[in-house]
């Protein structure tokens, strides 16, 4: 079994990354200020980085450990990574079925029941723990509309009909996913989604929270071989990891949203760490991201039960473990059939 190694995320302003024999070294004037060994790293991510050495570059990239760069706020800017080994049959099945809408669509909605059946999930998982604090008739409607939702995803076989159930699916989500914020309401509320740039605190949240799951399915891609950027929901776009978006649409409510919805309810994070600028943009500062990132770390090492092999493993690793029972063969995709979710 694949062993869950750690991320890296360095969050410190002013700091330079490099090598130092088998181990990442963070410098800052020129004051070594942390020493890791890189034998026990999967990822390292850099927030408003000062720089990074050749050397350590090419150490990540001959151990195939991810470097990332985000701004300050939390986009993405760019990775690096190590010569592509994946295999090259699977990838021109996989641009062939891209190329295929029809095909494309077997695949998509597949990922599509995956979402609708975990966001159902939450939503009974509120309606059962939190019946009075809630309008649990209101959001037991929208489970139920998201089970008939499902039906008719099932027999699509066409992009743009699934595209217009999962929009519909989504609005109707988002439609109650306030009432699942229990504390500081005054402070955290969700009124729809907006982006680019985040409007309110809980959207700066989700925002951060999905970067966060979009480098972990781009990497969990690359390792099996595929192209992250070549999707089957999403059609291609210069610069976007379509099939990285495809994946984790299944993976949102149960990685992200959750992980935002107990950080506000335990109160792990406040109205203080947030910020609006000139612009109305929504940005963290350092400590409440470095407290999401604990958290994202912490998530990951939580045990879940493997559902064919009834083991338990890091949920960090569902990623890496998760099969599909496609219409055709196509190898080990990361995604499976809803009823088989690693996550619960």
């Amino acid at each position: 079994m694949k062993k869950l190694l750690n991320t890296l995320f360095v969050t410190m302003p002013d700091t330079y990354l490099a090598r130092d024999g088998e181990n990442v070294v963070i410098r800052k004037d020129e004051e070594v200020v942390a020493r890791y060994p890189l034998h026990n790293l999967e990822a390292i991510c850099t927030f408003g980085y000062a720089g990074v050495s050749p050397a350590l570059m090419g150490a990540c990239a001959e151990r195939r450990i991810a470097l990332t760069f985000m701004t300050r706020s939390g986009r993405f800017l760019a990775r690096v990574i190590g010569e592509d080994k994946g295999n090259v049959v699977l990838r021109k099945e996989q641009y062939r079925i891209s190329d295929d809408e029809r095909r494309s669509a077997l695949i998509a909605r597949n990922m599509i029941i995956g979402k609708l059946y975990n966001s159902k999930w939450i939503l009974e998982r509120a309606i059962r723990d939190y019946s009075l604090r809630i309008d649990a008739d209101r959001i037991k409607r929208v489970s139920v509309s998201l089970s008939e939702t499902m039906k008719l995803v099932r027999g699509a076989e066409n992009l743009d009909v699934l595209r217009g159930l999962e929009g519909t699916a989504a609005v109707q989500y988002n439609s109650v996913f306030d009432q699942l914020i229990l504390q500081q309401k005054e402070h955290f509320f969700f009124h729809g989604r907006n982006k680019r740039p985040p409007l309110d605190n809980v959207n700066a949240l989700l925002s951060f929270t999905y970067t966060l799951l979009a480098n972990e399915v781009k990497a969990a891609l690359e390792a099996v071989g595929l192209d992250a950027y070549v999707g089957f929901l999403h059609r291609d776009r210069p610069g976007r990891a379509s099939l990285a978006l495809d994946v984790m649409e299944e993976l949102r409510s149960v990685y992200a949203d959750r992980l935002a919805l107990s950080l506000i309810n335990k109160k792990l994070i406040n109205e203080k760490g947030f910020h609006k600028k000139e612009n109305g943009a929504v940005v963290m500062d350092d400590d409440t991201r470095k407290i999401i990132l604990k958290s994202w770390q912490e998530r990951k090492q939580e045990k879940i039960v493997h559902p064919y092999l009834n083991e338990k493993y890091p949920g960090g690793l569902s990623l890496m473990r998760r099969r599909c029972f496609w219409p055709e063969p196509f190898g080990a995709i990361l995604t499976n059939t809803p009823h088989f979710c690693g996550s619960r």
